[in-house]
């Protein structure tokens, strides 16, 4: 696994939008205050052609423009990392105009963004054996003041840091419109972790404060992002897992799983394509992030029930409503990255080491 230069003081951020561009609120003004937070810090900047567009479908532009931005800024030279304006619907489309082939044989640079990003975060990893961070895009940098989530981040972009924890709460319900495009992650409800292992089975409290001295340990190579792109990533050209796998068994891998628009039956959905794909073999343990689809019940299926369902029979400990994915606060993880994974209680810890 390869890994990019971090970002140096005075460095200069490169923003691309692979999927939906900075062009309405209250995403413009975000990114636009962002600037002047990064700009306080000393950092320059690069801007691709899309940055501010918004002419595409489910994308900001068409499909071979976003992704001739993408190709272009990643070999950009005087660029030392890039950052996704924002996360989309359609980047699956981009695809075959990447040039994948070019990215694999020239040097590495780190690229941040999660959701439709997700996209090129996996690919990266699988097909190019490159790292890369699944973590906030940038318009969220340009709330004020900026979460512990923003400031891990931007820690593991300049190299400061490769351990993370998760966070005290959690926000159900944003604040941000378009009146406020500033307003910072609206924490209200506690984090609590539901662990299911093969020895112990599920365990939910029913009282928050409740927390066990339940020690997991897990080891192994993070791989993951949001089920609904990889779900439609699977079974395509663009699927080379199994090579993945068989290249990094000794390891193992530790996937890392979240959604945005599948409700508890399309998780289930989701997650039986990846199994019977064979996407989950030497797997080491799962990490779930707090589903969009967070409470709901669906014919009787919750979020827990339609993981565990598919999830359980490989006798390895399942993690759930991780910081991870579209009910922030969210970890930043690298993907493609050698972790360890200790969660004792109701408090997770990643280490990742970039071998």
């Amino acid at each position: 696994m390869r890994y990019g230069k971090f970002l140096p003081e005075k460095g200069t951020i490169g923003f691309v939008a692979p999927s939906f561009g900075c062009n309405i609120e209250p995403y413009r003004s975000a990114f636009i205050n962002a600037q002047k937070i990064w700009e306080q810090q000393g950092y320059g900047f690069s801007f691709g052609p899309n940055a501010y567009e918004g002419c595409g479908i489910g994308i900001s532009n068409t499909p071979q423009k976003c992704a001739e931005e993408f190709n272009d800024w990643y070999a950009k030279e005087d660029v030392d990392v890039l950052i996704s304006c924002g996360g989309g619907e359609l980047m699956c489309e981009i695809l075959p105009y990447i040039d994948f082939e070019k990215i694999r044989n020239s040097e590495p640079k780190w690229f941040l963004g999660y959701s439709d990003n997700t996209n090129l975060i996996f690919l990266l990893a699988t097909l190019c054996d490159i790292a890369a961070i699944y973590g906030p895009c940038a318009a969220a940098f340009g709330m004020e003041p900026w979460h512990d989530s923003l400031k891990d981040a931007m820690g593991i972009l300049k190299g400061n840091i490769k351990s993370v924890h998760n966070y005290e709460q959690w926000e159900k319900e944003g604040l941000k419109t378009e009146d406020n495009p500033l307003e910072p992650y609206n924490v209200t409800e506690k984090f609590q972790l539901r662990t299911w292992t093969a020895e112990k089975g599920l365990s939910i409290p029913d009282d928050i404060s409740k927390n066990t001295d339940e020690i997991i340990q897990m080891e192994g190579r993070l791989l993951g992002g949001c089920l609904d792109c990889l779900s439609i990533l699977c079974g395509t050209k663009f699927d080379q897992v199994e090579q993945f796998n068989e290249k990094y068994k000794e390891d193992g891998i530790l996937w890392f799983l979240e959604s945005c628009d599948l409700n508890p039956m399309g998780i289930r959905r989701a997650l039986w394509q990846l199994d019977e794909a064979g996407w989950l073999k030497y797997t080491k343990g799962f990490l779930i992030g707090r589903p969009y689809c967070y409470g709901e019940d669906f014919f009787g299926m919750d979020q827990y029930t339609a993981v565990l369902g598919i999830l359980s029979k490989y006798n390895v400990p399942v993690i759930m409503d991780v910081d991870i994915g579209h009910l922030p606060p969210m970890m930043p993880l690298v993907c493609g990255s050698k972790a360890k994974v200790k969660v004792e209680g109701n408090s997770i810890k990643i280490d990742m080491a970039y071998i």
